[in-house]
């Protein structure tokens, strides 16, 4: 495991300090797991733009047209 600095702003370090005590979690390992949910999340979020790279592109006012055809808007 790496140690790291990290600056915080206040409000945040004294939430985070408050969950820490209520969870009896350490502040690193919530701090851990916040990260890998948001790396995570990010992974998903490439993996899905990879899939539909090759989709065709439309402009915003063709989206509008198709929403008005069917009705959506």
């Amino acid at each position: 495991m790496s140690k790291a600095t990290l600056y915080l702003d206040d409000t945040l370090h004294k939430a985070l300090r408050i969950k820490a005590a209520e969870t009896r979690q350490s502040m690193s390992d919530l701090v851990n797991d916040a990260l890998k949910a948001v790396l995570r999340e990010d992974i998903e979020d490439i993996s899905a733009w990879k899939d539909r790279r090759n989709e065709k592109t439309i402009s915003y006012d063709e989206l509008l047209s198709q929403l008005k055809e069917d009705g959506t808007i």
